[in-house]
C-alpha cells in the first residue's frame, strides 16, 4: 500500500475519524520504533507506514471516551522514571554493583594521576621561571 499516492480508507464504525487514525498510528509507530514486532506482513519499511497499515486493517486495539481518560490518568500516576530516580536515591554503598565500584576506583585513580601530571607540568614551568630570574 503506497500511503502517499493512495487515499487511506478507514472503517467509520471502528475508527471515527482521520485524527483518531493519526493518533493510533503515532502511538503504534512509537511502539514499533522501540522494537515491537509488526502485526501484519508488509513490504513497508518505515514504522509510520506499517502503523497506518495496521490501524486501517483493524489489527490494533484502542480505547476511546471515558475509558481512555481513566487509562491516561492511571498512566500518569505510574511514572517509571520517577520510580527509578527514587530507587537510586535510596541505594546504599553496599548495594552498588561491581561495575559501579570499579568505576569509582578508576575515576579516583584517574583523578590522582591527573593531579600528579598537572603538578609536574606546572612545577617544571615554575622552576624554569625561577631559573630565568
Amino acid at each position: 500500500m503506497d500511503i502517499i499516492s493512495l487515499p487511506v480508507e478507514i472503517d467509520e464504525k471502528k475508527i471515527d475519524g482521520r485524527y483518531r487514525l493519526v493518533m493510533i498510528a503515532a502511538q503504534r509507530a512509537k511502539d514499533l520504533s522501540f522494537g515491537a514486532k509488526p502485526k501484519i506482513q508488509t513490504k513497508a519499511r518505515k514504522v509510520t507506514t506499517i502503523a497506518i497499515e495496521e490501524a486501517v486493517q483493524d489489527k490494533l486495539e484502542f480505547i476511546v471516551g471515558e475509558e481512555a481518560k481513566i487509562a491516561k490518568e492511571e498512566a500518569k500516576k505510574f511514572d517509571y522514571r520517577r520510580m527509578l530516580e527514587d530507587k537510586k536515591k535510596e541505594a546504599t554503598p553496599e548495594e552498588l554493583t561491581d561495575l559501579e565500584k570499579d568505576l569509582k576506583v578508576y575515576l579516583h585513580e584517574k583523578e590522582a594521576l591527573d593531579k600528579k601530571a598537572l603538578e609536574e607540568l606546572f612545577g617544571e614551568r615554575q622552576e624554569e621561571a625561577g631559573a630565568e630570574e
